[in-house]
């Protein structure tokens, strides 16, 4: 069984449990299937905003689709996501990641 497989095994026992989500959309990125991707990582962040770390994938993910506005509009969500949660680490990868794309 693949980790796809088995990922979606785990989610059926628990459908809204992020920490899977958020593998199964890595899973995703590491096959190519880029849009799938995305659209796991924005259901994650439309229901818990304050899952940090989908944050910086889902921007990454739109950087590689294209889709620079929506990326940038990401990233400058997760800042202040991690800022809210007192996540410094995370707000430094964030903005640095944005950083890199905006200037």
């Amino acid at each position: 069984m693949n980790r796809i497989e088995k990922i979606l095994e785990f989610l059926a026992q628990q459908p809204q449990d992020n920490f899977l989500r958020h593998a199964l959309a890595l899973e995703y990125i590491k096959m190519g299937e880029d849009q799938q991707a995305k659209d796991l990582f924005i259901e994650i962040l439309t229901q818990s905003p304050d899952y940090i770390g989908s944050y910086y994938h889902l921007a990454k993910t739109l950087e590689k689709l294209a889709l620079r506005a929506e990326a940038i509009e990401w990233y400058e969500k997760g800042m202040a996501a991690a800022k809210l949660a007192k996540d410094d680490h995370s707000y430094r990868e964030l903005q640095g990641a944005y950083e890199d794309l905006v200037y």
